[in-house]
Parts: structure tokens; C-alpha cells; sequence
């Protein structure tokens, strides 16, 4: 009687033919799509010689004494240690907080109400009026827009003062960008009536994909306004806040242009902010590993909040 062997088991995880078929799946799969690829290698190049290999030589010469053109000391943690003792860096991270606070809530609250208005008219002609008058000011360049501003708050001649004058309320005028009291709110009125149009993009394009029953129930169920947006706009719309809220750490974090402009940080550091702290430690008094160690942190903190964000929505989306 022939006997029959059993074969032996091929262990694909110790390398067989079974593993090895797959590696030549890939290869396939490689050699087909190269092709592809090759164009791609160009612009790896440039992102990586002008994105991330800034980023990294900050990183490297945030543990130096770094002076271009000078001996480079390694002083390890010494720079990160003296951000935490450094007065004006302390200050400018509060005005920081106080901005974003203030910015987002504005940013947030009056595009979604500006959404809902426009939604709401019953003309489609009106309200692609209404939109596009509120998306034409995104082409405006923003250093024009500063300037006027920034004449306007003149304390001789600017709008409001001769405006508060003319009214008899000569009380009310002050020197809006040289009274360190003052200044930073002053700053922070820049953004008025407070429409930005990429958050009004945003809500508008999510209020638009909520299905027409959901405002049709919630109207039969006797639902105002108000409290259709709370309850049920605000929910179904929730990843363009997260959205914005990543892009509003991103933006803050880096918010210099409009100080640099105005007031370079002042009077008495009252509107120095992190971006443009680190901006003078390099061109004006020359600490360059101190800026570096700076960007660091900068960079710490947004990539910090933009991954809980994203996770975040990551689990609210395997959650539903």
C-alpha cells in the first residue's frame, strides 16, 4: 500500500514562495507605474530643498549658538531654557492667546451667521449677489488693507479721530496705535465687520450639503431659527470647524505681518507677537540659534493641535 506524505507547511512570514510572490507583485506593479513616478521626482527635490530642509537645519541650529559667518558653539538646551525666562517671549505668547480668542470667535460666529442669511433668502439671483460680494474681498491684497487701517487710527489726521472730533466726542480720541493700553484691541479691529470669506466659503458649502428634509423637519417640528442653527446646523457641520480651527492655530502661530507693518511689536512690546519676536532675535539683534530655538517651538505647538484635531475628527468619524 503507497503511502502518502503530508507536504510540509511553507511558513510565509520565514520567507517561501508565497512571500516571495508578492515581492514580485510589487516589483510588477513598480516597473508599470515608474513612468508615473519619474515626473514626481523634480518636485519631491524642490519641496524637500526648500520646505523641509529649512524646517530641519532650524531645528539642528536651535541646540547652537548660531551666528552665520561666526563659530557655532553647541549649547545643547540652553536656548529653549531661556525662552522660558524670557519676558518679551511670556508677553508675546499672551497677546497670542488673546488674539485667537478673539479672532476665532469672530471668525466663526459672524461668517456662519453671514451663511445662513444669505441661505436663507428665497431668490437664488440675490444670493449669488449676496455671495459674491462677500467672497470679492479675498482678492484684496492685505498689506493695502493694513496701510489703510493703519491711517485711519493716525492720531492727527486719521478717519476716526477727525470723525470723533467732528461729532464733538474729542474725549474718545486717542493715539489707537501708540498707547500700549490700547494698541493690541486696536489691532484686533483690523478684521472689521469680521467676514472672512474662506470660513463664509466653508460654512456656506457645508450648510448647502445638509439634505433639505433636515430644515423641513426641524420647521415642522416648530423649530426658530436660532435654534435650528445651534441644534442642528452647527452639529452637521462640525469638520469645517475643525478645519478652521487647524488653519486658525496655523495662521495665528505665524501672525506678524499686520504688527511688523504698524507698530513692530510695540509701544513697550504691547503688541509683540511670537512670529515677529523671532523675525527681530534674527535680522535685527542677530541670535539666530535663539530664533531657531523659537520657529521650534512654534512649530511644536501648531503640529501639536493640528494631529489632536485630526484625530479628533478621526474618531468622531469611526464613532457615526
Amino acid at each position: 500500500m503507497q503511502t502518502i506524505s503530508r507536504p510540509e507547511r511553507v511558513d510565509v512570514h520565514e520567507g517561501g514562495p508565497a512571500r516571495n510572490g508578492r515581492w514580485v507583485g510589487r516589483l510588477v506593479r513598480v516597473g508599470r507605474l515608474w513612468k508615473f513616478y519619474v515626473p514626481l521626482l523634480p518636485l519631491f527635490a524642490v519641496l524637500g530643498l526648500f520646505s523641509y530642509y529649512p524646517a530641519l537645519s532650524g531645528l539642528y541650529h536651535a541646540f547652537f549658538d548660531w551666528r552665520p559667518g561666526f563659530d557655532s558653539p553647541f549649547v545643547g538646551m540652553k536656548n529653549f531654557a531661556a525662552l522660558l525666562s524670557d519676558g518679551v517671549f511670556v508677553h508675546s505668547f499672551t497677546n497670542i492667546i488673546q488674539f485667537f480668542i478673539f479672532g476665532v470667535t469672530l471668525a466663526w460666529v459672524v461668517p456662519l451667521f453671514a451663511a445662513e442669511l444669505v441661505l436663507a433668502h428665497s431668490s437664488k439671483r440675490w444670493q449669488f449677489i449676496f455671495r459674491t460680494l462677500l467672497i470679492i474681498p479675498i482678492a484684496f491684497p492685505m498689506v493695502v488693507v493694513f496701510y489703510l487701517w493703519g491711517f485711519m487710527y493716525e492720531p492727527n489726521i486719521g478717519m476716526i479721530n477727525t470723525m470723533l472730533h467732528g461729532l464733538g466726542w474729542s474725549s474718545l480720541e486717542r493715539n489707537w496705535l501708540g498707547d500700549p493700553n490700547i494698541a493690541l484691541y486696536s489691532l484686533m479691529f483690523l478684521g472689521f465687520p469680521w467676514i472672512a470669506s474662506t470660513p463664509f466659503l466653508l460654512f456656506l458649502a457645508g450648510l448647502q450639503s445638509i439634505p433639505g428634509e433636515v430644515f423641513d423637519a426641524a420647521s415642522i417640528d416648530g423649530a426658530s431659527w436660532l435654534t435650528r442653527i445651534i441644534r442642528i446646523d452647527i452639529p452637521l457641520i462640525s469638520g469645517q470647524f475643525r478645519l478652521l480651527f487647524v488653519l486658525a492655530i496655523i495662521n495665528y502661530v505665524q501672525f506678524a505681518i499686520p504688527m511688523a507693518l504698524l507698530t513692530n511689536g510695540g509701544p513697550a512690546y504691547s503688541t509683540m507677537t511670537p512670529a515677529l519676536y523671532m523675525v527681530n532675535q534674527a535680522f535685527y539683534d542677530g541670535n539666530w540659534g535663539y530664533a531657531a530655538a523659537l520657529s521650534s517651538v512654534l512649530f511644536i505647538i501648531t503640529a501639536l493641535f493640528s494631529v489632536v484635531s485630526l484625530r479628533t475628527r478621526k474618531q468622531a468619524v469611526t464613532a457615526a
